[in-house]
């Protein structure tokens, strides 16, 4: 918890910063630097919301990944205590 991915500028986001890990869950906030923001396919009911400073907070289950801004792929591989694995990689 609280560790900082850096994701390329073209996905139109900033640093994603974990901040909570559940047995079913990891909760994570980014900056928005597009002009835009989408996202499809959280597994396990996830959710999207604005934090109010130009900033979105995802929260994913483990399983299928997460397309964001029609560019970047992210999956929760493993959850596990206090720990997550996620895979991020260009969108296709």
């Amino acid at each position: 918890m609280g560790d900082i991915v850096a994701v390329p500028p073209e996905y139109g986001l900033g640093p994603i910063k974990v901040t909570a890990i559940t047995s079913t869950r990891v909760e994570m906030v980014a900056p928005l630097t597009g002009s835009g923001y989408s996202v499809s396919g959280c597994a396990g009911g996830g959710g999207v919301s604005s934090d109010g400073s130009g900033g979105v907070g995802l929260s994913c289950g483990k399983g299928p990944a997460a397309t964001i801004n029609n560019t970047m792929s992210l999956q929760v591989v493993e959850l596990g205590g206090a720990a997550a694995s996620l895979r991020i990689e260009p969108a296709g």
